[in-house]
């Protein structure tokens, strides 16, 4: 039985039908499905290949390789498949995020949507590159062509709105954990735009690790400073403060309400 699976899996004429029908079964051994692997006439079938990596017994030296040669929504169909071992779907994932930056809008709002927490944070993280680029410019010259700078200024503002709606489609998922969106914010490359969305946000803004991290960043508004400072201990706050980047003046106006506070209940 064995050597009739190999014989099927190195027959140059084996067809996709036969191929997939074949991969369907879940006792297949590694030697088998390695075989298939290096049979070029099944391999010109996309969907052999999703389906080959999609096995839970196919190597991972065959796997990974040809996880690397899919489009977007093949790699996102792998990484979310419950059948494919969890370091097949950690090496997508990992395609995926190296991809960010040139897949579409449409691609990237389905990820942000359906993939991965891991994926949904890079996508949180990836809206920072968008910001600071609505400014004007100079051509070659030094000069400052105003027609020209508008179009940028008006181009530049759509593309951000566009990264910021991604963002916000990736807050939502349901696979992003409250470790992710803590991560995500501390980041040097976190921007404004991700950390008033993150306080801002219905659900995470609710919780007590995140209140904390987001005192740690350079963007919170004073406004919710205060408002997330007043549930935090007061030798809390001091030794959150003490490694937050916001900005001097904010922070000695939560140490001031935090003295009178403390002094309220003496």
């Amino acid at each position: 039985m064995p050597g009739d699976l190999l014989r099927t899996a190195a027959d140059p004429d084996l067809t996709e039908d036969l191929a997939l029908a074949l991969l369907k079964r879940n006792d297949l051994p590694p030697e088998i499905l390695e075989q298939l692997a290096k049979n070029a006439s099944a391999l010109k079938s996309r969907k052999v290949k999703v389906a080959l990596v999609s096995h839970p017994h196919t190597p991972r030296h065959v796997s990974v390789p040809l996880a690397r040669q899919f489009y977007t929504f093949d790699l996102l169909k792998v990484a979310l498949s419950p059948s494919v071992p969890a370091d097949v779907k950690a090496a997508a994932d990992d395609v995926l995020i190296s991809r960010l930056k040139t897949v579409t809008i449409g691609e990237r709002l389905t990820l942000a949507r359906r993939a991965s927490g891991r994926v949904a944070a890079a996508l949180l993280l990836d809206v920072a590159g968008m910001e600071g680029k609505t400014g004007a410019g100079q051509n070659e010259d030094g000069k400052d062509p105003d027609s020209q700078n508008n179009q940028v200024r008006i181009t530049d503002a759509e593309t951000v709105a566009r990264e910021t709606r991604v963002m916000r489609t990736a807050l939502e998922n349901p696979r992003l954990t409250e470790a992710l969106v803590i991560n995500a914010v501390l980041r040097p490359a976190a921007s404004a735009a991700l950390v008033h969305a993150v306080a801002r946000h219905q659900k995470w803004s609710a919780r007590r690790e995140i209140r904390a991290a987001l005192l740690r960043t350079a963007h919170l508004s004073l406004a919710r400073a205060l408002e997330f400072s007043q549930e935090i201990p007061t030798p809390l706050l001091h030794e959150l403060l003490a490694s937050s980047r916001l900005p001097v003046p904010i922070k000695d106006q939560l140490l001031r309400q935090s003295g009178n506070h403390e002094s309220g209940h003496l």
